[in-house]
This record gives C-alpha cells, sequence and structure tokens, in this order.
C-alpha cells in the first residue's frame, strides 16, 4: 500500500519490477527478526 501510494503521488497508475528481498537477523538469545524490503518502477500505462 505503501508502495502504491508513492507512485500515485508521482503521478504513476502503475509498478512494474517489483523485487521483493527479505533478512533474518537474530536478536538475542533464540529471538529473531525478519527485514521485508520490496522496490518496483512508478510508471505510467497508456
Amino acid at each position: 500500500e505503501e508502495m502504491q501510494a508513492e507512485a500515485q503521488q508521482m503521478g504513476a497508475n502503475a509498478i512494474v519490477a517489483v523485487d521483493l528481498d527479505y533478512e533474518t537477523v537474530q536478536v538475542g538469545s533464540g529471538g529473531g527478526m525478519l527485514m521485508v524490503s520490496a522496490s518496483g518502477t512508478a510508471v505510467v500505462l497508456e
């Protein structure tokens, strides 16, 4: 939703080449966290 809102603010009506990356991070003893990032290219399709 955040990526979609940013694309709309730029005047785009679509997002292409979306890439999802993730990484696990160990926190303390036995704890962990999953970090996820998404990127794409905002475009105007006619």
